[in-house]
Parts: structure tokens; sequence; C-alpha cells
């Protein structure tokens, strides 16, 4: 396929300026750019899907250009229904980093080039910024943006004349990477399509020069009817929290989330996620279609997705280890200790020498110790395959499993 016939297939469209898709295949200067912000210090599943497009352009031979806002970082791209909270100058810094080597890792290409807008931001003076970018925008065109009538209208929290500000900075971010490496094309998800406007805007008003915007729909959960993102509770994290940060999402957690989709959402995941072309997508249907209670689509979704963020061995590993676990004839005392501690890997892991109903609560299990007794009370835990009918000390090497999907690795 074309790019742009690729692009559409995947879903990879939504508002662009760009009225025949098919000039994306012979445009005469194949240069994009695409920006994150250092809100967290590590990007999402919902970040993810503007990054496979962005790996669908480069595979068509696009030079990609990739943003680390470590400026617009410090302000915060404005939500919907209030200000963010601002992040410290040492905090920006740390997530720059951490994103900048997940956006490098996915989104792989020989000549990518990594910018960072602090670097041509840090030296420009406020007065110089308002009479070049300032002037070029009338307060109408601004008060127009639907983010910012959602935050003035009735009943609305306001906006700060900070993130009031952001659409002009981002929009100064397009005219600076057009003048100095002539990038005539940002990519974006659809929710960014307003920003990046203002810099097509810029580049015609201050260089007399043309330039284009293509965005991508936002992924929607098919469960909570709500997108992908860290700002709206239902973060799946592309950090592992196998490296040692709780607060991320483990590779288990994360093939298994890709695992559990709905039949009616798995098509367009495996589109947008993963690197299957579209024949072998059409496969995978075709055999789930015949089979639907073998998940074929799910798995190989699964596989596909924790390949391209976790690697090769990581997604062949979590793959044997579901499954393992979920095999219902697997007998699990019969798993040997050196096995057991390999599963640790991936699952979360307490101490021996604890009590099971302070590692039920300590490791997320259950989210108080009368819930714990009670699942204990109900027959929902298990200790290597056999169900526990008290509170025990945990002294050897063990798995804990709760319900169908929890386990706890005892090392």
């Amino acid at each position: 396929m074309r790019l742009s016939e690729e692009l559409i297939y995947r879903g990879f469209k939504a508002e662009t300026t760009i009225e025949n898709p098919g000039d994306l295949d012979t445009r005469p200067v194949k240069k994009f750019y695409w920006g994150a912000d250092p809100s967290a210090d590590s990007l999402t599943i919902g970040n993810l899907a503007a990054m496979m497009m962005c790996a669908c352009f480069v595979r068509h031979g696009y030079q990609p250009y990739l943003l680390v806002g470590g400026a617009t970082g410090q302000i915060g791209d404005p939500k919907e229904n209030g200000e963010r909270e601002l992040k410290s100058l040492d905090e920006v810094e740390h997530n720059k980093k951490c994103i900048r080597e997940q956006i490098e890792r996915i989104v792989s290409s020989n000549n990518l080039t990594m910018v960072d807008n602090y670097d041509w931001f840090r030296e420009m003076k406020y007065l110089d910024f308002l009479r070049e970018v300032g002037k070029a925008f009338s307060m109408t065109q601004l008060l127009d943006r639907q983010f910012v009538q959602n935050r003035i209208g009735e009943g609305g929290s306001g906006i700060s004349y900070a993130e009031f500000s952001y659409t002009l900075i981002q929009g100064y971010d397009f005219l600076h990477l057009y003048r100095e490496h002539g990038v005539d094309l940002q990519l974006c998800g659809a929710d960014q399509y307003g920003n990046c406007t203002s810099g097509i805007h810029l580049i015609r008003r201050l260089e007399g020069g043309e330039a284009d915007v293509w965005s991508t729909p936002l992924v929607i959960d098919p469960v909570t009817g709500v997108k992908f993102g860290k700002s709206e509770g239902n973060a799946i994290w592309l950090a592992s929290s196998d490296n040692g940060n709780g607060n991320y999402t483990s590779i288990f957690d994360f093939y298994q989330f890709w695992l559990n989709q709905p039949d009616e959402a798995v098509e367009s995941l495996l589109k947008i996620y993963t690197l299957y072309d579209k024949e072998a997508i059409g496969d995978v249907m075709d055999e789930h279609s015949q089979t639907p209670e073998k998940r074929i689509a799910q798995k190989a979704l699964a596989r596909g997705v924790t390949e391209v963020v976790h690697g090769l061995e990581n997604a062949e590993a979590v793959e044997n280890l579901t499954t393992m676990l979920f095999n219902r004839e697997t007998n699990f005392a019969e798993f040997a200790e050196d096995e057991i501690l390999e599963f640790a890997k991936f699952l979360p892991v307490t101490k021996k020498g604890g009590m099971l109903v302070d590692a039920l609560v300590d490791n997320g299990l259950a989210e108080s110790k009368k819930k714990a007794r009670e699942f204990i009370g109900q027959g929902a835990i298990t200790i290597n395959g056999e169900k526990v009918k008290e509170d025990i000390e945990l002294k050897q090497t063990a798995i804990i499993k709760k319900g169908k999907n929890k386990f706890l690795i005892v090392k």
C-alpha cells in the first residue's frame, strides 16, 4: 500500500488540512514533526497510537522530527475541565529523558531527529515573543477555540493566562522547525488539531509559506467509552512497573489488557497498535471468526503490541507465562522453585515471612484487611493451587492466586 492507503486502512485519519490524502505520497518535502509534553515520566497507549502513525510515515520514507516539550511541559497542555498542576523544573527534566527514550525506541528511524522546544525558548525575551507571535493572532481567533469556550463559558473553571498562551507557544514550535529544518507537516492526535493550526497560521503570516496538519482519531476504550490516556484515570503506561515503579503497568498486565479486548474492538486495535500488514490482519480475523471462543485475534493483538513496546523477548516470555497460568490443566503444585522465580520477573512479588492478609493488601489484591479475610473465607485465594482457609505466614516460594486472573509471587 501507499502511505495514504495505509493511513486510511489503519484508521489514522481525522481532521486534516490536506484535501487529497494521495498528496502525501508525492509530497516534495517528506518531513514531519510530532510532539509530546513531559507531564509524566512515561507515555501511555493513547500516545502510542500517534507514535504508530508516525512510524507509518517513517516506513514510507518520511524523515521524523520528534519534539519533547521541555518548554510547553512547564505550562501544561490545557485540559477541558481545569488547570494542570505545574511540574517543577527537575520533574520536567527527568520526564523529558524518560519519554525521549520511549519515543526513540518505538518510532525507530535511521534519520530521526529529536528536538526540545526549551532549547529555543529559554533565551527568548518576552517582549520579542509578543511582538513576533502575539501580534500575529487576534483575541477573537483565540477565544473561539473550543477548549477556551469550555473553560470560560457558563459553569467553566476559568483559564490562566499561561494555559491560554499554550497554543501560541506550540504554534511557534512549528514555525521554528519550518525555518530551521524545512518541516512543513505536523502530525497530532485529533484533540491537538486546533493548537497545531496555530503553527500553520504563523508560517503563512510570517514566512508566506504553506504547511499542513494531519491528525489521527483518539482511541476510545470500548469498555469505559473514554479515551485512552493518563488524564482519564484509566491509563495503560508504556513504562513497566517491572523496573521498580509500582505506579506503572507491568508487562504481564500490559499483555492482559490487550488480551481482554472485546471482539468488536480487536480488528481496529490490530490495525492501530501492531505492525502486522493488511494480509496478516485479514488472516487473523478470518481464523478468529471461525472459532471466536479461542480468542485468536486477541492473542495476536496482545503479542503484537507487547512486542512493539517491550520487545520480542518479553512478549514471548509473557505469552508463555499466560499460557501456563491460565491453562485449566496446569497444576500449580508441580512448578519448581526456579520456575516460580522466573515468573517473578513479570508478576508482583512479596517477601517470605509476612502474613497472607498483609500481602494481599500491600499488593493491591484486596482493598483492606477485612476484604482480604472475606476473600479467604470465600475460597477465592489459593497458594500453589490449594485453597487457603485462614490467614497464614508465607514461609516458602509460592504462587498466590486471587480469583481468575490476579497473581502474586512469594520469594
